[in-house]
């Protein structure tokens, strides 16, 4: 996101971490759909396909985790760090949600 829009809706650099945090989360779930999809699965050869699009989905997992890790926006590691980070992003919602009721 241009920088100029983000300091006017108030954002500064947050956009970042709210679109990596969001394809985090959505990694996640694509990681238990398929282990749910891998035990629903009939056939071998549809359960070999299925963990071959699971490997993949860790991996992608594992690649957004070290990006949110090296810009600061994740510390899975240290609960404090990450609570200080979550607790900035809620004040800047808060802040968000404030500026467009007024």
């Amino acid at each position: 996101m241009n920088q100029l829009i983000q300091n006017m809706v108030g954002m500064g650099g947050l956009s970042d971490q709210v679109i990596a945090t969001d394809f985090l989360i959505s990694a996640k779930a694509g990681v238990r759909n398929y282990t749910v999809a891998i035990t629903e699965a009939a056939t071998p050869e549809l359960r070999s396909v299925l963990r071959e699009h699971l490997r993949a989905a860790i991996q992608t997992h594992e690649n957004i985790t070290n990006y949110m890790v090296s810009r600061g926006f994740y510390h899975p590691h240290n609960l404090s760090e990450q609570l200080s980070v979550d607790f900035t992003a809620s004040d800047t919602a808060l802040q968000l949600a404030q500026r467009k009721s007024e």
